[in-house]
């Protein structure tokens, strides 16, 4: 799961003159969990709004549930929150504690209640025992004016273990060398967060949805 960028949700609406709402489901959920509100209620660019169904709480890996501001995995509970997989225990195990159903999302709530997705888990780049969500870096990458697209994702390294690496798309007749994009995100990330290799690409692959 992931946030629409702030800057695509910006673009959608200057282009079609009409609020975008951003809201957050998934099939166990039945499916919307959460929302961003119609105007004139506040939005928020970069969150998917507030819970909309489901209880919707923050835990840390021990089943600690966590404050506003903090972040870890994104957890529901709820009338309509399934009960479980059929015929599967070891997923259930693993998918369940206390009672809330861990989504396998990285977020935290603000302290107006606001939902800020930051990644999936298993996507979350570990570079040395530093942990980077690839999400955080696309967003800053996608502010280079040069660049219409971005996936930031993890290399193999021999001694960090994963090293962080970034597939970028320009925009049409705009030019940029790679040197140009990381000295952008080097004045506006921690060092250990700016990609070590820029591939510029004349497209990036997509699927289906």
């Amino acid at each position: 799961s992931a946030a629409l960028p702030p800057q695509v949700l910006a673009d959608l609406e200057n282009v079609f003159n009409a609020p975008v709402i951003e809201a957050y489901g998934m099939t166990e959920a039945s499916h919307q969990m959460a929302s961003n509100p119609l105007p004139p209620l506040s939005r928020k660019p970069g969150s998917v709004g507030v819970a909309a169904g489901p209880e919707i709480a923050i835990m840390d890996e021990a089943g600690h549930l966590l404050s506003s501001g903090t972040l870890g995995e994104i957890v529901i509970r709820g009338a309509n929150v399934t009960r479980g997989y059929e015929n599967n225990p070891k997923a259930n195990q693993s998918a369940f504690t206390n009672g809330w159903f861990r989504t396998g999302d990285q977020g935290y709530l603000d302290s107006d209640g606001y939902l800020f997705i930051t990644g999936r888990l298993k996507e979350i780049i570990n570079r040395g025992g530093e942990k980077i969500s690839p999400r955080e870096v696309d967003e800053i990458l996608m502010d280079h004016p040069a660049v219409a697209q971005v996936v930031t994702f993890a290399m193999p390294h021999p001694q960090l273990g994963e090293e962080i690496a970034a597939a970028v798309v320009l925009h049409e007749n705009a030019t940029a060398t790679t040197k140009d994009i990381q000295a952008f995100a080097a004045a506006r990330l921690a060092d250990f967060k700016v990609p070590r290799k820029i591939i510029i690409l004349d497209e990036i692959p997509k699927g289906p949805t």
